[in-house]
C-alpha cells in the first residue's frame, strides 16, 4: 500500500461560474465529466440564489492571505496558491489530513474573510465541492506547482 501522498493540488471555482451544462463541459459529482447540455445550464443558472461570483484583485489577494494564514495555523504546508477571477488553485501537503477536509476548512476561511472585508450579504462565495489531485511523485508534485504559480498565466502564450 502507498504511503500518503506528498501534497494535494485543490481546485474549485467560484459560484456561478461553471454550471451544470457549461459550454466547455462540466463535472457531475460521482458520475464525471459531462458534455454541454444548454438545457441543464438554464436550469442551474434558474436556481442560483446568487449573482456569479467574480473576485477582483483584492478580493484574491485576501483569499491568498487566508490560505496561507489558515494552512500556518493548521501546520500544512502551503507550496503554491493561486486565486484567479472565478477560480482557484493550491497545492498543500496535510499530513493525517484528508483533503475533503482541507478543501472544506479552506473554503470555509476563506468565505469568513470574504464575508468580514467585501460583503456580508453575500451568502455565495465558492461553488459546491471541488477537485482534489493526489501529487503521488516528484514529477506530479513539480509540475503542480508549475502549473499554480506560472502556467495558467503563459498557457495561451506557449500555443503561439
Amino acid at each position: 500500500m502507498q504511503g500518503e501522498p506528498l501534497a494535494y493540488m485543490l481546485t474549485w471555482v467560484t459560484y456561478g461560474t461553471w454550471l451544470p451544462g457549461d459550454e466547455r463541459g462540466w463535472i457531475e459529482y460521482r458520475n464525471g465529466w459531462q458534455l454541454p447540455s444548454p438545457m441543464k445550464e438554464l436550469e442551474a443558472t434558474a436556481v442560483m440564489t446568487d449573482t456569479a461570483c467574480i473576485l477582483n484583485t483584492e478580493q484574491r489577494h485576501a483569499v491568498e492571505n487566508q490560505i496561507a494564514e489558515t494552512c500556518q495555523l493548521r501546520d500544512w504546508h502551503l507550496h503554491a496558491v493561486n486565486c484567479r477571477t472565478n477560480h482557484l488553485h493550491a497545492v498543500v501537503t496535510a499530513p493525517s489530513t484528508a483533503p475533503k477536509k482541507v478543501r472544506v476548512d479552506l473554503k470555509a476561511w476563506t468565505t469568513r474573510r470574504l464575508k468580514q472585508q467585501f460583503d456580508p450579504s453575500r451568502t455565495n462565495w465558492w461553488a459546491e465541492r471541488g477537485s482534489v489531485r493526489f501529487l503521488n511523485s516528484e514529477a506530479e508534485f513539480e509540475g503542480a506547482i508549475v502549473y499554480v504559480q506560472d502556467a495558467q498565466d503563459r498557457k495561451w502564450r506557449d500555443f503561439l
